[in-house]
C-alpha cells in the first residue's frame, strides 16, 4: 500500500483547481440529491473559549470522507488562524485511507466553487463586475476563484473600514482580476453581491433587481442572516443543501419563508430559474462538497 499522503494547505489547493471542482460538486449535487451521497447534519461539540469542533462525514460508493474541523475565534488575538482542520478521504469499498487534505483550504475552496456555480446558472452572462461583503478566508477563496473562472472580472471588497478592504486587496491582487476597496452602498453596476461575513443583523437590504444575483454565504447559524427580509421576500430562492438549509440558513429563517417554494441547487443547475426574477442564492455547506473536493484532489492525483 502506497504511504498516505498529507497535504499541506498549498498542496491541497492545486490539487482543487476550480474548473475541476466545480464539475465535481456539480456531480456530487447530483448524488447528494439522488441519495448516492450519504451526508448527516454536522455534529457541534464545544471547546473552551466559545470554540466548538465540527464533525462533517460523507460516504459514496467510490470513497468516503470525515471532516473535523476547529473553529476558535479567540485565536486572533493569539496571532492563530481561527480555523484548523483536516478531509480525511478513504477507499470505501476496503475503508482504507488514501489522502489528508488541508481543512481550511478544502472548505473556502469548495464553498467558492458551489456560488460559482450559482453565478454560472443563475446569471444570464457572464459576471463583469461583483461585489463582495466581506474580508476574511471565504472573501479571498472567492476572490481566487472568480480570477480563476472569470478572467478580467472587477471586484469590489467591502469591510468594515476602508483601511481593513484596502488591506485585502493588497493582499490577494494579481493578474486576472481588478480588485476595488468599497466604502458604503455596493455599486449599482456590480451583477453579482456575495456575502460572507458572520453578521448577527442584516448587511444587506436592497429590493433585489432580475439583473442582480445575491449569493449568502457567511451566514450558517439560525441567529446569523446577511439579507434581510425584502431582499429575501422579492427573489426566487435557492439553496445548496435544502435539509441543511432549514436548520441553518439564518437569511431564510429570520425572514420566515415558505420552504416548499425554496429551490435547490440541481434545480439551478437544470435551468428551473424563473425569467425575468430577481433571485437569491444561499449556501450553508455539506460535508458532500467535501467529498466532491476529494474526488477533485484524488483525480487530480492520477
Amino acid at each position: 500500500m502506497s504511504p498516505l499522503a498529507v497535504l499541506t494547505a498549498e498542496q491541497t489547493a492545486a490539487r482543487l483547481p476550480f474548473p475541476a471542482l466545480c464539475v465535481a460538486v456539480a456531480a456530487a449535487a447530483r448524488d447528494y440529491a439522488a441519495g448516492r451521497i450519504t451526508s448527516p447534519e454536522r455534529q457541534v461539540l464545544p471547546l473552551p473559549e466559545g470554540g466548538v469542533l465540527l464533525s462533517m462525514p460523507a460516504t459514496a460508493a467510490d470513497i468516503a470522507i470525515h471532516k473535523l474541523v476547529n473553529v476558535n475565534p479567540g485565536n486572533g488575538a493569539k496571532g492563530l488562524p481561527t480555523i484548523h482542520g483536516v478531509v480525511s478521504a478513504f477507499d470505501a469499498p476496503t475503508g482504507a485511507p488514501r489522502l489528508i487534505l488541508d481543512g481550511p483550504t478544502v472548505t473556502a475552496r469548495r464553498t467558492a466553487a458551489v456560488s460559482m456555480l450559482a453565478i454560472r446558472t443563475l446569471v444570464p452572462a457572464a459576471p463583469r463586475h461583483v461585489a463582495l461583503l466581506g474580508a476574511g478566508t471565504q472573501s479571498a477563496g472567492h476572490v481566487a476563484a472568480l480570477a480563476a473562472l472569470y478572467p478580467g472580472i472587477r471586484i469590489d471588497i467591502h469591510s468594515r473600514s476602508l483601511e481593513t478592504a484596502a488591506a485585502f486587496c493588497t493582499a490577494q491582487g494579481g493578474p486576472g482580476v481588478e480588485l476595488r476597496p468599497m466604502s458604503g452602498p455596493v455599486d449599482p453596476a456590480a451583477d453579482v453581491v456575495i456575502a460572507l461575513t458572520t453578521s448577527l443583523s442584516p448587511i444587506y437590504d436592497e429590493t433585489p433587481r432580475p439583473d442582480r444575483l445575491l449569493v449568502g454565504v457567511g451566514a450558517f447559524k439560525p441567529e446569523m442572516a446577511e439579507f434581510g427580509p425584502t431582499a429575501v421576500h422579492g427573489s426566487e430562492l435557492f439553496v445548496d443543501d435544502p435539509a441543511g438549509a432549514r436548520h441553518e440558513a439564518g437569511d431564510f429563517i429570520q425572514a420566515g419563508v415558505e420552504w416548499a417554494g425554496v429551490k435547490s441547487l440541481v434545480d439551478a443547475l437544470d435551468g428551473q430559474a424563473t425569467q425575468g426574477r430577481p433571485r437569491l442564492f444561499k449556501s450553508v455547506g455539506c460535508a458532500a462538497w467535501d467529498l466532491a473536493a476529494a474526488r477533485c484532489a484524488l483525480g487530480q492525483a492520477v
